[in-house]
């Protein structure tokens, strides 16, 4: 096809579309609404693969190079990626396929907006196609050299030992077997549990306790595994709940611990990384909701939830026990004076019958958890 020389205002539409975030929006949600797999991931991830489709697009036209000439190990780590992170090949084309077509379809209705001959704009689409089309193919290799090497270190029998570790315990599983992925039957490992990931950070996590020793894996939908140790300090996107180490055979206790404890901290809105001693006194406590609302009846029926006033009263009563019934420590918490938590302290005793607040008064251990639990548990209503 002969150059028209319009070249350049070809490249000039490309590179206004790569750096306009609502076009790049319309290419990501056509990539996660034709992937289910793509839709798992985070947007800004989705996002990444966009711009790097783009912008090699843009780069081809404007250099004009052979596709065979260009270097794309950035295409090939993001394959790697996704297939570590669980993405099928055929998932992944498919969301970079259906982001390609939008993105064709923003190009031609923008450069005939712009009056860019339609003759050009075929010629510009058949140039970047054939990168874009390089570039597939590279995210293709990198997933399959990736998978190879997940299969050659025996990812999905780890799974299925660890799934039958944490449901069943180790009765009946060979020896062999656990020592293959570095257990020892008379071991005693950390059981961990973290809330539903997305792909990325999950693999994140893979990586923090990669050193730790034991296995790692999914378990009815959720990261959990079996570790000798934890990793040191670091940062833990996730909400992860360990419990202390233990012998392979109270593995499937530890395991229904941590996932009760995980439901109590996803619902305090935690991250990190806890342990489930941390979290001993809310998991009891929510696993007798009907007791609680029991509680709440008999020691805040006076307060009236639609009240803020009476809210602010609640508040600030749980931080007067969450901090060891201090006037001080609460109103340095709370940013009020001393004196305003005292006064708010009695209106709720006015109100309730109840804690007390004289000068060096404190609730018995019983009646500090029965206000502690009536408070938490009745702030936490709609």
């Amino acid at each position: 096809m002969t150059r028209t020389g319009s070249a350049p205002s070809f490249g000039a539409l490309l590179r206004d579309l790569a750096a306009d975030p609502v076009a790049v929006e319309e290419v990501v949600r056509a990539a996660r609404a034709h992937s289910p797999e793509v839709a798992r991931l985070p947007t800004a991830e989705v996002h990444r693969q966009v711009v790097l489709l783009l912008t090699s697009g843009l780069g081809a036209l404007e250099r004009r190079e052979d596709p065979g000439e260009r270097d794309f190990t950035e295409a090939r780590r993001l394959g790697a990626d996704r297939a570590a992170q669980g993405v099928s090949v055929a998932g992944l084309l498919c969301g970079v396929q259906a982001g390609r077509d939008r993105a064709v379809e923003l190009v031609v209705r923008h450069g005939r907006a712009a009056g860019i001959p339609d003759e050009v704009l075929l010629e510009g689409l058949l140039t970047i196609g054939r990168y874009a089309a390089a570039v597939e193919r590279a995210v293709v290799d990198g997933h399959r050299a990736a998978e190879r090497e997940l299969a050659s270190t025996g990812a999905p029998a780890r799974a299925r030992l660890l799934r039958r570790l944490l449901l069943g315990g180790p009765a009946g599983v060979p020896p062999a077997e656990l020592a293959r992925f570095g257990l020892r039957a008379d071991g005693r490992y950390h059981c961990l549990v973290a809330e539903q990931p997305d792909p990325v950070r999950a693999h994140a996590l893979h990586r923090h306790f990669s050193g730790c020793g034991g296995v790692l894996g999914t378990v009815e939908d959720r990261l959990a595994g079996l570790t000798p140790r934890l990793p040191a300090a670091g940062p833990v996107d996730l909400l992860v709940v360990v419990a202390p180490v233990r012998p392979l055979d109270r593995t499937p206790a530890m395991y229904a611990l941590c996932l009760a404890a995980l439901h109590t901290a996803a619902h305090r809105r935690l991250h990190g990384l806890h342990l489930v001693t941390d979290l001993a006194v809310p998991t009891a406590l929510a696993a007798q909701p009907a007791l609680a609302e029991l509680l709440r009846g008999a020691l805040l029926g006076g307060l009236d939830p639609a009240d803020e006033f009476h809210r602010e009263l609640a508040t600030t009563a749980l931080a007067w026990l969450d901090h060891g019934q201090r006037l001080d420590q609460t109103g340095a918490a709370l940013h009020v004076h001393p004196n305003t938590v005292r006064y708010r302290l009695r209106r709720l005793r006015e109100l309730t019958g109840g804690p007390p607040v004289e000068e060096g008064a404190r609730c018995p251990v019983p009646d500090t958890v029965r206000w502690w639990w009536a408070l938490r548990t009745w702030l936490d209503r709609p």
